[in-house]
């Protein structure tokens, strides 16, 4: 019975997501985490590799994660681009709006009207910088505004001074030069000093490059403002090592870390290791593993070696190991 729902979520999901941009899923049920689709494109030499991701709604280290080989500024013609747009849900409450500074992602949950499936929908976000960090934590919207009025906070003004700029005018009007862009949503955390907003720098968005507020796409802030209610509950958390099941197959997802938690994820093949085994405690994870369970290190060891952002496949069960050695 799970496996037909699981095909009819994989069956709605691809129904959901028939437009180019990968951006509303059907929510799977509580214990699959893994949604979304791999898929690639091909360079045209008249764009670089950021106009892609943004057209697919992917983030600048987002899909320079996925495309290692691929030049940045100048792709090969026809070179092959891979679309990374298949998630693990973050291990954090499935409600209101989420976001994973590490994988720069934020996720949201609708609330579903009577009669209608769970959604998910997912946007590449920019964070703060290292010394303007979005701070960690559960808040939520407190104030919506089309084309708001920007006030420069005074220590970013200081820090422009410092780096011999121009401060920022005291106050910045609606209109093209305004770095909220058109829509801002306020959080309550820090005084109400944080918000998520659109940007006039789209090539910043998948980036550290904020003053710790949370930059996205124009077009993807203005699909999203009227969807977001005030009230909504917003969760900022920090996993750059996810981990999620697809029904009894383990797949785990990773990113750098933050660099202010480089020194802490040094040895990160011990920080993976350790991952996975609190994960498999987990009470959740429980029903999803099989009498002859195992991890597969080969593909564990390729997916730390790549940490790549995109989920991989790390478990296998000991019937399959069996097979493959007698099939030599």
């Amino acid at each position: 019975m799970h496996k037909l729902f699981l095909f009819l979520f994989v069956v709605f999901s691809l129904i959901a997501n028939s437009s180019i941009r990968a951006e509303t899923w059907v929510l799977p049920p509580s214990d699959i985490d893994v949604f979304g689709q791999i898929r690639t494109t091909h360079a045209s030499s008249a764009e670089t590799l950021l106009d892609i991701a943004r057209r697919h709604d992917i983030g600048q280290i987002e899909i320079l994660l996925a495309n290692p080989n691929v030049d940045r500024w100048l792709p090969e013609d026809g070179a092959t681009v891979i679309l990374p747009s298949r998630y693990i849900i973050p291990n954090a409450e499935r409600k209101g709006l989420l976001l994973n500074l590490p994988e720069m992602r934020i996720y949201y949950f609708p609330e579903p009207k009577k009669g209608e499936k769970p959604m998910i929908i997912t946007h590449p976000v920019g964070i703060g910088r290292m010394d303007w960090v979005t701070p960690l934590g559960i808040s939520k919207i407190v104030e919506k505004k089309k084309d708001p009025t920007w006030i420069p906070p005074k220590s970013l003004q200081m820090d422009r001074i410092a780096n011999g700029e121009q401060p920022y005018p005291s106050i910045v009007p609606p209109g093209p030069t305004n770095p909220l862009g058109r829509h801002a949503m306020r959080l309550s955390i820090g005084g109400g000093s944080y918000l998520i907003h659109g940007t006039i720098k789209p090539f910043g968005v998948g980036m550290r490059v904020s003053a710790g507020c949370v930059r996205m796409y124009p077009e993807d802030i203005e699909a999203l403002f009227d969807k977001v209610p005030v009230g909504t509950q917003v969760q900022v958390v920090n996993q750059p090592i996810k981990l999620g099941w697809l029904l009894d197959s383990l797949y785990i997802e990773l990113h750098p870390p933050l660099e202010e938690d480089e020194e802490r994820y040094s040895n990160y093949k011990q920080m993976v290791v350790t991952a996975i085994n609190n994960f498999l405690t987990l009470k959740s994870s429980k029903k999803n593993i099989p009498a002859d369970f195992e991890i597969d290190q080969e593909a564990l060891k390729q997916a730390i070696l790549e940490r790549s952002g995109m989920p991989a496949l790390i478990s296998r069960v000991r019937t399959q190991q069996l097979h493959t050695q007698n099939s030599h």
